[in-house]
């Protein structure tokens, strides 16, 4: 299991795992301008399933 915790910023993920901008982009999860706000806050705000982008964000780590 990866580091990747729901209270980590997107911009955190990003920059540990630069691959993960393409999760963000499936799920429709702002990436550039939303950066500040953590996993759950911004898949609640962006609409996403927090459990499948946190299982699509831990297998790009892999």
């Amino acid at each position: 299991m990866s580091g990747i915790s729901k209270e980590m910023t997107v911009n955190q993920v990003l920059k540990l795992y630069p691959k993960s901008v393409g999760v963000f982009t499936k799920f429709n999860i702002d990436a550039c301008c939303g950066g500040n706000r953590s996993l759950e806050q911004a898949a609640k705000e962006d609409k996403a399933a927090l459990e499948e982008l946190m299982t699509a964000l831990n297998q790009c780590t892999q």
